[in-house]
This record gives C-alpha cells, structure tokens and sequence, in this order.
C-alpha cells in the first residue's frame, strides 16, 4: 500500500475484529499516538507562544488580585502536586 488513501480504505475493509485488535495495535505501529510523547513535544517545543503567554500572564494577574474568583475544582481524585 502506498498511500494513505488506501490505507484507509484497506481498514475500512477489515471484519469489526481486525478493527478492534488494529486499535489495540495502533500505539505500536505509530509511537506519536502516545499521549505522554505528544505532551513531551509540547512541553520541549521552544518557540514562543506570545499569545498563550500574554493570556497566561492576565489570568495570573487576576488570580493574584482575587484569588477568591477562582473556585477551587475537586475533580473527585486525591491528586497530589
């Protein structure tokens, strides 16, 4: 197979059980599927996000002058820093 196009075509094709056991095996057959790899890409990327900065620096700002604006969130684990 040598394109995309009939890759695709070629798992549409597959029985419900190829399809389920091709999920399963995805992670293997493309690492970048990895959630923990793609936030290792974000964490390490270096180019500036002015605008994501620029947002994150107004909401810091606002959390220090009312930090009671910011109701606390339980999201119903004991989750530790």
């Amino acid at each position: 197979m040598s394109t995309a196009l009939e890759i695709a075509n070629a798992i549409r094709m597959l029985s419900l059980v190829e399809r389920e056991k091709l999920i399963q095996d995805l992670p293997a057959l493309l690492p970048e599927l990895d959630g923990d790899l793609a936030w290792s890409r974000i964490i390490d990327d270096a180019r500036p996000r002015t605008g994501l900065t620029a947002m994150l620096d107004e909401v810091e700002a606002d959390y220090k002058a009312n930090p009671a604006a910011f109701p606390e969130i339980n999201l119903g684990v004991d989750w530790q820093p």
